[in-house]
């Protein structure tokens, strides 16, 4: 086959198999791209399955020597390994060249996380005198409640929490859903939004199962969360860069920091492979450490 066709069964293999946003599978087949590039600039005549990991060292060495960072490269390489992953699972090769191809150290960045007070502080620091006040702490607290990403945040619908079963139906990356625990707190806090503000709101139709609303009845953008924490850390005067995410960082954080196990972290993230999760770990390291130094007679 040629590369065409394969590029072609890949775009398809990643939508209906893989259920992928069109904008992932245009990133990968960008990068299928960029390989194919290289191979006619060094006139290698050769097709998907008759390459060899030697090839593809090659080309990974061309895009570092053009200036692409090692994060590029290393999600560079791992379109290519979902890319011989499809070609394996359609029985058109039985080798994958990208094993044998070491990805380049990107070292991990830790992400920002919250203190347990500064969560605190900003989710007191609400004024909920007013019915976004209300209903920003509602969304707050089911952000750090459950870890969620901002698009599931906007996203979330009424008839996806469980209050009973003190749960919440999740549809997160690549349309994949998955169950998260809500603690208590935040079911209050929803409950007291949707009887006391949101039951006000004139709805606009094709909203009418989203819970999160704007004041004109249509779900809140991502622009819209990300300002309205801006504007309460500086109310708070939190000296710290802060973002909806971190309150997902600081979720995760905070449960491994309790002793949480790491699988279980993984689920309720929504991460595809643990190795994303353990970032975690090295949080809680830092964290242990100050403690024994804190705490131990002998430090």
């Amino acid at each position: 086959m040629s590369w065409k066709s394969d590029i072609l069964g890949f775009k398809t293999y990643l939508r209906l198999e893989k259920s992928l946003s069109a904008n992932t599978i245009e990133a990968y087949v960008h990068d299928i791209e960029k390989l194919v590039q290289f191979l006619d600039y060094t006139n290698v005549g050769l097709g998907a399955t008759q390459l060899k990991t030697e090839h593809l060292r090659n080309f990974l060495k061309w895009v570092n020597e053009l200036g692409m960072t090692a994060t590029s490269q290393a999600r560079i390489l791992s379109g290519l390994h979902a890319f011989y992953k499809y070609l394996l699972v359609e029985n058109q090769t039985n080798s994958d060249p990208t094993e044998l191809v070491d990805a380049p150290k990107t070292g991990r960045k830790l992400p920002d996380t919250l203190s347990k007070e500064d969560v605190e502080i900003l989710l007191e620091s609400v004024d909920r005198s007013s019915p976004e006040g209300e209903r920003n702490r509602a969304m707050l607290e089911t952000l750090y409640s459950c870890g969620l990403r901002v698009s599931e945040l906007v996203n979330l619908k009424i008839s996806d929490v469980f209050p009973k079963e003190s749960y919440i139906r999740v549809i997160g990356k690549g349309n994949k859903e998955r169950l998260v625990p809500i603690g208590r707190i935040a079911l209050k806090h929803i409950h007291l939004y949707r009887e006391t503000v949101r039951i006000l709101v004139p709805i606009q139709k094709g909203e009418e199962d989203i819970l999160f609303l704007n004041r004109r009845g249509k779900r809140l953008t991502r622009v819209m969360v990300f300002t309205i924490i801006k504007n309460l850390v500086q109310k708070c005067g939190i000296k710290k860069t802060v973002s909806p995410h971190t309150f997902r960082h600081s979720f995760a954080t905070h449960l491994v920091e309790g002793g949480a196990d790491l699988r279980a972290v993984q689920e309720m993230l929504g991460h595809e492979s643990i190795t994303t999760t353990e970032i975690y770990t090295h949080i809680d390291r830092t964290f242990l450490k100050e403690q024994v130094l804190k705490f131990h007679p002998r430090s």
